[in-house]
């Protein structure tokens, strides 16, 4: 432990109840029932449902007497005006509980309408930081790709299309009720989005473990979480069916989730928000883009945790002196990342060199990440990231 972390008091938060293990999503219908649910509303996208797995958990909740309708419409990097559109049909329907199914988009989306399904109102309303002043609806919330950890964490994160940014809501009420992290929901994943959505898992551990917000509770998730990654993201990359890997991805997107609600995140997530934004690449992808970038950056802020996480990715850092040691976490990650088929290069995703101007602006409408990061950058250096990216 950091001394400085023992001069500070250190926050934990977590879902009230978490369900890990193969088939898990099975219990549902009982879960909910101790919930009081009745009517359920499963907030999904059109992948989900075309893949079969919305009935793994619409089957177990009408087995208990539970109504269940399906909203479908969920888009990635949601929208303002699709959470606002689930509201509305959570209203109308008078449901009286979520089941957030899918990606970070659907799990973000579940959340947000679950605040606004129980009161009028555009979900731009409670944007900020503890701006909901009640619990909304009871929310279940099941992730089926082992990457945004949105499932344990305080925050959801929307796309407001008028402004062209992006818009978090930070409150304690959009903890779920109960996370079910079931890896079988994950195996029909394809390569790619298992690979940005892993990696999206391993940029969340290693921003919380650098952050100056840092806590001996982010730390300790952290470190696990991006031992599981480097270890398993290959595995479950080429051969998706292998459910070890898919056990772990899934523990370590849940660990890291846990671990920025404790700990933060930093200038890796506010650099890549433009990307996503701008040139609609996911955010798992987007944030693998910047992660070895800033990470070159940030090392002199911290080489000792930089030096941690490289051991924890399986370097070996007996012997070398601190710098050295921090190095090779940069070095661990561009091997992953290689191994994985993700180019950091922005030109490789048809993103113009004359461009960088507006990435630098839009880095910079995401300052407020700066503040945990653990080097201050500034307006020149954003730029110079954005020039060594691309």
């Amino acid at each position: 432990m950091d001394e400085t972390q023992k001069t500070k008091i250190s926050a934990f938060f977590s879902p009230t109840m978490i369900l890990l293990g193969y088939n898990v999503v099975d219990r549902i219908g009982v879960e909910a029932k101790k919930l009081g649910g009745s009517k359920a509303c499963i907030v999904t996208d059109e992948g989900v449902l075309k893949s079969g797995l919305v009935d793994r958990v619409k089957i177990p909740l009408e087995k208990e007497g539970i109504k269940v309708d399906v909203f479908d419409k969920v888009l990635p990097e949601p929208p303002v005006r699709v959470v606002d559109q689930c509201s509305e049909f959570i209203r109308k329907g008078k449901f009286d509980f979520i089941v957030g199914l899918g990606g970070g988009s659907s799990l973000d989306t579940a959340k947000g309408a679950a605040i606004m399904g129980a009161r009028e109102g555009s979900v731009r309303e409670v944007c900020g930081i503890d701006l909901i002043t009640k619990r909304g609806l009871p929310k279940i919330l099941i992730p089926t790709t082992g990457g945004t950890g949105a499932e344990a964490t305080r925050a959801f994160v929307l796309t407001d299309e008028e402004e062209g940014i992006k818009k978090v809501s930070y409150s304690n009420y959009n903890m779920p009720e109960l996370a079910i992290v079931d890896p079988t929901l994950a195996v029909s994943m394809p390569p790619k989005v298992t690979a940005d959505t892993g990696i999206d898992a391993l940029v969340h551990a290693i921003e919380s473990f650098v952050s100056v917000n840092g806590t001996p509770f982010s730390d300790l998730l952290a470190l696990e979480a991006i031992r599981l990654v480097s270890k398993s993201l290959p595995v479950a990359y080429a051969k998706g069916e292998n459910l070890s890997a898919r056990y772990d991805m899934s523990f370590a997107a849940l660990l890291g989730g846990m671990s920025i609600t404790s700990g933060g995140l930093g200038a890796v997530h506010a650099l890549a928000y433009p990307i996503g934004t701008e040139y609609h690449q996911n955010h798992g992808r987007s944030n693998a883009i910047m992660l070895p970038h800033v990470m070159e950056f940030n090392l002199v802020g911290n080489l000792e945790k930089y030096s941690k996480i490289a051991q924890a990715m399986g370097e070996h850092v007996e012997g070398l002196d601190l710098s050295e040691g921090a190095e090779e976490a940069v070095v661990a990650v561009r091997r992953l990342l290689q191994m994985i088929n993700i180019s950091t290069r922005l030109r490789d995703y048809g993103i113009p060199r004359e461009d960088i101007p507006k990435l630098v602006e839009g880095g910079m409408k995401q300052s407020r990440l700066f503040v945990p990061n653990p080097r201050n950058p500034v307006r020149e250096d954003v730029r110079a990231i954005f020039e060594k990216a691309w």
